[in-house]
């Protein structure tokens, strides 16, 4: 289950996409934005994500957070419970965190993400609707 992605900064946001996923009837994908992890960290993440859950509870969706090229991020994602990460590091790092994302049931995204990102829209509902009717 994927669909469209959207960028979230904030609980508010997380939720504005979950509610627009459900009105629409589709799957969306929550993406942190680029490099998130080094200033916000997993745990955050991980759980603006699982309060946006809570507060649509009936919404289809997954979730990434973006490392950056840090596989040290990615590390300390996949140990705080984050199942899905996006690494833009190079490519000898990259082939050692899908080896290990792959035994370890983890999801690695390395590459871009087409996304609606958040931080630049003034009627969230509305921009999360257009985006993800458009699919």
């Amino acid at each position: 289950m994927q669909g469209r992605t959207i960028i979230i900064h904030s609980l508010e946001h997380a939720v504005a996409a979950l509610r627009a996923a459900r009105e629409v009837g589709c799957a969306v994908t929550l993406a942190s934005p680029p490099g998130a992890a080094a200033y916000t960290g997993a745990l955050w993440f991980r759980e603006v994500v699982k309060e946006a859950a809570r507060e649509v509870p009936e919404a289809e969706f997954t979730a990434i957070l973006d490392c950056g090229d840090k596989p040290g991020l990615v590390m300390a994602a996949f140990r705080q419970g984050v199942r899905s990460v996006r690494f833009t590091g190079a490519k000898v790092e990259r082939d050692k965190l899908e080896a290990l994302a792959e035994q370890e049931g983890y999801h690695l995204i390395t590459g871009a993400l087409d996304s609606l990102d958040l931080a630049a829209e003034d009627d969230l509902t509305a921009a999360c609707r257009a985006w993800l009717g458009a699919q």
